[in-house]
């Protein structure tokens, strides 16, 4: 048995001022290609939360699994993954089932290089403990320039990367890796932090292709099982 381990959506998850909540996109990467439900693998799994406003990711125990301190993690008998694309590179290795990669060279170049810049240049600068720091030491009123400042220039990136490349998708008419990365840092972006898409066509087109895709929707904070029954968006004042 599979153990995922991550953030708890109930508790855990990032809170703005103004009572906002942001979900942490990396285990919605890898629940889109491996939850239970999911067409593609439907792996069975045994879900973890973690609870980060209680810094339960520094309990001794869990930094055994990742000394880093961050979710999400995969315990798969004796071997220990802790960083989400790892996780999918081994799950796509070890269930070869329905490839998360195309064959062509180019194509899968592009799938790489696009989910590259979304977990490097973009996610890991929204992370909660960034987020702490730039509240603490520059001001709550930062934060949100911050997440328009990256997200703007890495939504740019992917817009000129993919436009000779996208189908119905981000590189064909098939979700590949680059969706899978995609997805959760489009879907709900633009009213989480009133962030104005017009320049993103191509992207602004993907999220409403990947909202129709049921192992997205599956994947989705909202439908898991330690989600709140309220959840309230980031207001900003002009």
């Amino acid at each position: 048995m599979l153990t995922l381990i991550s953030f708890s959506h109930y508790e855990g998850m990032m809170r703005w001022d103004l009572g906002s909540i942001y979900a942490k996109s990396p285990l919605i990467f890898i629940t889109i290609v491996y939850h239970p439900a999911s067409d593609r693998y439907g792996l069975d799994y045994e879900y973890k939360p973690i609870n980060l406003l209680k810094n339960e990711q520094s309990d001794p125990e869990y930094l055994k699994i990742n000394p880093m301190g961050y979710v999400p993690a995969l315990v798969d008998g004796d071997m220990v993954l802790a960083d989400s694309f790892a996780i999918i590179l081994y799950l796509e290795e070890k269930y070869p089932k329905h490839p998360l990669l195309p064959s062509d060279l180019a194509k899968k170049a592009i799938n790489f290089q696009a989910a590259n810049i979304v977990s490097s240049s973009i996610q890991p600068l929204l992370r909660l403990p960034v987020m702490h720091y730039i509240g603490v030491n520059v001001g709550e009123d930062a934060k949100i320039q911050w997440v328009h400042k990256h997200a703007a220039k890495g939504f740019a990136a992917l817009e000129i990367l993919l436009k000779d490349h996208a189908g119905k998708y981000a590189t064909g008419d098939e979700i590949f890796l680059a969706d899978v990365f995609l997805a959760p840092q489009i879907i709900g972006f633009p009213e989480r932090f009133n962030f104005d898409m017009s320049d993103y066509p191509l992207l602004s087109r993907l999220g409403e292709a990947y909202k129709q895709v049921p192992a997205i929707q599956n994947a989705l904070p909202e439908n898991q099982p330690d989600f709140p029954s309220s959840r309230y968006h980031l207001i900003v004042s002009t």
